[in-house]
């Protein structure tokens, strides 16, 4: 059971996202939150998978909150779910250490699968965000093809997979292989790539042209 806990300063939103969680089978809501604060303090005491919050919040934002549980806490998950998909609060939420970030307008279907995914170490970025970091980071074109040159051919295929979105079990299930052979392909990835976490290699995937907008 994946444990959930909801950060949003509005109580119509904690409502509707109580709605969804408690509709899935897989998920358990740990408490609600109406500031980063609070959630901080819960998430102290809860044994919690996933944090999920809003980002412009009073009293602790989204931000802060970000930083701080992924110092103290790194085996708890954070998915920003947003109504400001821009760039700045896009960059500010992976540079934290979040592991999604999706926008509000998400379908409930779609907001449970990015619990789920993040939960299992999977990145999850909404289009717009994946292009904002995809803008932000801007390498080189001699420098990409140099980065790609160190890729066997089997971990380009691992790459362009993890920047569909799925996971070391659906890689390995897709490539035929096992899922520990598809878990150390992704390690490979992160060591030759420099990548701190998945939702790099997802723009990693992007920037050398492996994906399509």
């Amino acid at each position: 059971m994946i444990r959930v806990l909801i950060v949003d300063d509005q109580e119509l939103i904690r409502s509707a996202l109580e709605q969804i969680i408690s509709h899935d089978p897989g998920l358990e809501i740990a408490g609600t939150a109406a500031d980063g604060a609070e959630a901080l303090e819960i998430s102290r005491k809860e044994e919690l998978d996933v944090i999920v919050t809003d980002w412009n919040m009073p009293v602790m934002g989204g931000e802060e909150l970000t930083k701080t549980v992924t110092s103290e806490l790194p085996q708890v998950k954070v998915l920003v779910l947003t109504t400001f998909e821009t760039s700045e609060v896009t960059l500010s939420a992976i540079e934290s250490g979040a592991s999604g970030f999706i926008g509000k307008g998400s379908t409930s279907e779609e907001i449970s699968t990015a619990i789920r995914k993040v939960a299992e170490g999977d990145a999850v970025l909404s289009p717009s965000a994946t292009k904002v970091l995809i803008e932000a980071k801007q390498v080189p074109r001699e420098d990409r093809n140099s980065l790609v040159d160190q890729l066997t051919a089997r971990e380009t295929e691992v790459l362009t997979l993890v920047g569909r979105g799925m996971s070391n079990a659906e890689i390995a299930e897709e490539l035929f292989i096992s899922p520990l052979t598809a878990k150390t392909h992704v390690s490979n990835l992160f060591h030759k790539l420099s990548a701190r976490d998945r939702s790099q290699l997802v723009i990693d995937a992007y920037e050398f042209g492996l994906i399509q907008n």
